[in-house]
């Protein structure tokens, strides 16, 4: 009797003992990163938290640092501003050590990356992956002179974007006459001026306002950013051009002031390298490929009507733009910087990723 008792017994205490040694196991895990980081890092944007930029990339970017880092490299992310200045600021703010890391528009600073603002002339961006990872190695290879002052993360795009309408649709280029359109960079806004539309730079977050208060009747813009700004409860018509390469994009800056960089230790500074270059920015168009992708639907389910340009009438918009494109290469050429062969090389470069990506 006494046998079988402790016969009994003994799986209880077995199952003790393992739930004891996960327990401890759990423990020692969990110290490891409830230590202080050797280093912490201040990243600021200009995105509020609940949007596209800070919830599903930068707050995953910094998690996986502090992870492949074993909690030795913190990330404390700042959106919205809120350690101070405006969004132009925020190129110069890495690059003068205000802050570590920043993420912005790179049309935010007009004239610091002309090199890049190939990828934002007329009819040359694809998917926000196939884009991004061509930008990111033209960067390495062209831009070294306009990142000079800082350390590199990353270049990326967003997906070819559309035309959103307050009140009438766009199914031509006539259609565009004297409306007031958001533009998002220079290029577009010079292709839009040959549109013959009026073209307002705006920055992202003032356009709602200016859409309830007639400040634009319309926006160039990618659907990625709809749904946090609620721009599709202000418009009611979406154009779109499915031929590719599509209407527009602008680029995004993702860099790391360079003291801050190389103050690291090597083994942290590979798991920056790791979490940098040309897959990171592919990974980072992805995220904004499928924003699109949910918010277009949330478009369709909210009544939106959209118009698709037929392939003749898109021949048409690229003739009409064409000179921005032209001015483009000869303000290149101006400066020593051959635009024909940097503008060839990016349409080679996003096909290039486009035939990986199908």
């Amino acid at each position: 009797m006494k046998t079988e008792k402790i016969t009994g017994l003994a799986p209880r205490l077995s199952a003790l003992f393992k739930a004891v040694t996960v327990t401890l196991s759990l423990g020692v895990a969990s110290s490891v990163f409830a230590a202080e980081p050797e280093v912490t890092l201040k990243l600021h944007h200009m995105s509020p938290p609940m949007s596209n930029a800070h919830s599903r990339f930068l707050e995953p970017w910094a998690q996986k640092v502090m992870k492949e880092s074993d909690g030795r490299i913190k990330i404390d992310i700042y959106p919205s501003m809120q350690l101070g200045g405006n969004p132009s600021q925020l190129f110069d703010q890495a690059r003068q050590g205000v802050v570590d890391i920043v993420w912005t528009v790179g049309g935010y600073t007009p004239g610091r990356f002309p090199k890049a603002g190939v990828f934002e002339l007329p009819f040359m961006a694809t998917s926000g992956r196939s884009s991004s990872m061509a930008l990111q190695e033209f960067a390495e290879q062209e831009m070294q002179d306009e990142l000079s002052e800082v350390h590199l993360l990353a270049l990326h795009t967003h997906h070819a974007g559309a035309i959103l309408m307050r009140d009438k649709p766009v199914t031509r280029l006539e259609d565009l006459k004297g409306v007031k359109v958001r533009a998002p960079n220079k290029q577009m806004a010079e292709a839009l001026k040959l549109a013959g539309a009026s073209p307002i730079f705006l920055p992202l977050p003032t356009l709602p306002s200016s859409l309830s208060k007639g400040v634009v009747d319309s926006a160039l813009l990618a659907y990625e950013a709809v749904t946090p700004l609620k721009i599709h409860e202000l418009t009611r018509y979406s154009t779109e051009i499915l031929t590719k390469p599509g209407l527009y994009t602008q680029f995004f800056v993702f860099v790391m002031n360079k003291d801050s960089y190389n103050k690291l230790p090597d083994d942290l500074k590979k798991v920056i390298d790791n979490n940098s270059g040309i897959e990171t920015a592919g990974w980072i168009g992805q995220v904004w490929d499928d924003a699109d992708v949910r918010n277009r639907q949330t478009m369709v389910d909210s009544g939106t009507i959209f118009n698709t340009l037929p392939e003749a009438e898109v021949a048409r918009w690229r003739q009409t733009m064409q000179p921005v494109t032209d001015q483009w290469i000869a303000d290149m050429d101006k400066e020593g910087k051959d635009g024909t062969r940097l503008y060839q090389k990016a349409q080679t470069l996003i096909e290039k990723y486009e035939a990986k990506a199908n």
